[in-house]
């Protein structure tokens, strides 16, 4: 196979650094930090409080600031302190990135609206203030992920909403956290103890029991909170003391129940009644635009999405695990049908919602398509239920199909999807649990932890099985463009052993296409940026994307962009790296253990990986030959 050489000759390396150093010294002002502040003013409105921004004096000369705005130190922007200047329009991260020695960046006090930008692109800040803007939208969790010098954030008095993201979990240094007068919704992450020295988070929707970290703060940096309890506040009143964790995922599950039991009794009862008369039929013909679910399951599912949001968790009756919920009727017979999961194995013991709703929960995580939990079965089996809730255009026939077709899948490297719960506004989806959680964790938040990676070994033992069980789904599901179409590594789950099994995988013709446009890791790929489509070899470029994750360490920031982000992707960062010869062992991962001689495999491997992500389609390997290479 024709594959793209990484190291230059020795020829060419001196010709190429010749030419880099005289490109240097004919225009070294192409890079200097002038003109890249100058590029960065540009992409705003109403810019001219910056008016001395230009090319008349530099920025910085030692720790003196020549510019309005700037923090100086030995000669280099150190800080941007940009406030209260009626600014505008896009914060270009893109030239923001090009400044190696920024730690500081404050922009409160202007008109900046949309998004959060990614901050994790500069992962070298140790503060950030953004307060008193139009910032709006739900706050990805992963955008703080490898931001661990970060020490103060402020993001008050903005349009914030959803949860607060758990990445601010990982950052160990983070002391300083102002998120007051937003509309964030749910929990209050539990943050561990005396990390959190200043703190505000008053005029949100947060919901549930203050963690015990943060008891010793005054009352009023939770205030306008309604639904928030634990000291310093009020009491939780909480029957049988359950944990948040567990009431909200018991609590979704008995309403899902409820509320499709409703529809199958409804229905068992009118194939039991005589048929319409005339002036009966006429009524129901009157009603034909009426909702297709009757009122209580209307009801059970507005409180279902309400409790989901963590808007609910104060008025909403808490159900123990083991107990029948308060909700149900008491003259409700032992007769009445319970919900069934529709099995893709046979050879499966076959549990029902009702063994669901008495097993012990908890909330895994919310991702691009919804709420993951986990349920202990009486009998010890764990298993995981993912609420799916961007479905609803595909009709029951078809996803049975296509259920059906991924349950007959079996391989070492892909996690069975045990069964199934079907509903038009949403499914449910069962596994089983995988017990050292997700690659992403692996990579990106043990180091946080501090806690060990992944070394080279078990990098490669993951890489090799991703590599099977992709070329099992290519090999299974020959009719679809992209069989797996959303491999990352949070769906790369570890068993025991460090074994790696892919999830979500198959999931593209039944997900919303909008949807899956905005998320789906298939549709961040080159080739859909340039054209507007997917190809068979578009999995294919998310493995070596993912290879070259596993390889430096570094999460790909472009996948957190929604919709078809521009971003310089992993592989061109990459590529940019290595092309000094002296710097290619500096792309690997310093966390990663590994011995002198497994250095050329590890070279190999990535250039793989580069392959893999050849932005012309044609220069890329298949799947087989990437499998191959790869060593599977």
């Amino acid at each position: 196979m024709a594959r793209k050489r990484i190291l230059l000759s020795t020829r060419s390396t001196v010709i190429v650094l010749l030419v880099i150093i005289f490109l240097h010294l004919t225009s070294v002002s192409a890079e200097s930090e002038a003109d890249i502040l100058i590029k960065f003013k540009e992409s705003l409105k109403n810019s001219g409080a910056l008016s001395n921004w230009n090319n008349q004096k530099p920025p910085c000369s030692g720790d003196q600031e020549n510019w309005v705005g700037i923090f100086c130190e030995a000669g280099a922007v150190w800080g941007l302190q940009l406030q209260n200047m009626g600014l505008e329009g896009t914060i270009d991260l893109d030239s923001l990135t090009k400044l190696p020695h920024l730690r500081t960046m404050s922009f409160m006090f202007n008109n900046f609206d949309g998004p959060i930008p990614e901050l994790a692109r500069l992962s070298g800040l140790k503060t950030v203030y953004l307060s008193n803007n139009m910032f709006s939208g739900e706050i990805p969790p992963e955008t703080f992920i490898g931001m661990t010098g970060l020490k103060k954030l402020h993001l008050a008095n903005n349009k914030f909403s959803g949860q607060i993201p758990i990445s601010l979990l990982d950052l160990p240094k983070l002391m300083e956290l102002m998120l007051e007068n937003n509309e964030f919704e749910g929990e209050i992450p539990q943050f561990p103890p005396d990390r959190i020295k200043r703190l505000n988070v008053s005029n949100n929707r947060l919901v549930g029991e203050i963690p015990h970290s943060l008891s010793n703060f005054t009352t009023s940096i939770f205030d306008g909170n309604t639904d928030l309890c634990g000291a310093p506040l009020k009491s939780c009143t909480t029957p049988n003391k359950l944990s948040p964790g567990t009431i909200i995922p018991v609590a979704i599950l008995v309403a899902a129940a409820l509320a499709a039991l409703v529809v199958v009794v409804v229905i068992l009862r009118k194939r039991q009644q005589a048929p319409l008369g005339p002036g009966e039929a006429a009524a129901a013909s009157a009603s034909a635009t009426a909702p297709a679910y009757g009122k209580a399951e209307q009801k059970a599912y507005v409180e279902l999405d309400k409790m989901e949001q963590g808007r609910a968790a104060a008025t909403s009756r808490a159900v123990a695990p083991g107990t029948t919920s308060p909700e149900k009727p008491s003259h409700a017979k032992k007769s009445e049908p319970n919900v069934k999961i529709t099995f893709l194995k046979e050879e499966r013991d076959k549990f029902d919602m009702s063994d669901l709703l008495r097993a012990s929960a908890e909330v895994l995580g919310s991702g691009v398509f919804g709420s993951t939990y986990k349920a202990a079965l009486g009998d010890g089996q764990m298993m995981v239920v993912k609420r799916f809730k961007h479905m609803n255009n595909v009709n029951k026939e078809e996803f049975h199909e296509h259920m059906r077709r991924l349950g007959r899948l079996s391989h070492p490297n892909l996690l069975p999807i045990v069964g199934f719960y079907y509903r038009k506004e949403e499914k449910l989806l069962v596994a089983d649990f995988v017990e050292n959680g997700s690659l992403a964790v692996q990579l990106h938040g043990n180091r946080s932890r501090g806690r060990p990676c992944p070394n080279w070994p078990t990098r490669l033992k993951i890489i090799k099985g991703v590599a099977k069980g992709l070329l099992y789904l290519y090999n299974e599901l020959p009719s679809l463009t992209a069989p797996n179409g959303h491999l990352k590594s949070s769906n790369v789950l570890l068993d025991r052993s460090f074994n790696p099994v892919l999830t979500d995988y198959g999931l593209v013709p039944v997900v919303n296409q909008e949807h899956a446009q905005e998320h789906m890791i298939c549709y961040k790929s080159t080739e859909y940026k340039q054209t507007g489509r997917i190809t068979k070899k578009t999995d294919v470029w998310t493995l070596g994307i993912l290879i070259l994750e596993v390889l430096t360490g570094r999460f790909p920031s472009n996948f957190l962009q929604q919709g078809r982000s521009n971003d310089t992707d992993m592989a061109t960062w990459v590529e940019s790296v290595i092309r000094d010869e002296a710097s290619n062992m500096d792309i690997f991962d310093a966390n990663m253990e590994r011995a002198k001689q497994c250095e050329s495999e590890m070279m190999k491997l990535l250039k793989i990986g580069l392959d893999c992500c050849q932005a012309d389609v044609d220069s890329r390997p298949d799947i087989k030959e990437a499998d191959e290479d790869s060593g599977g």
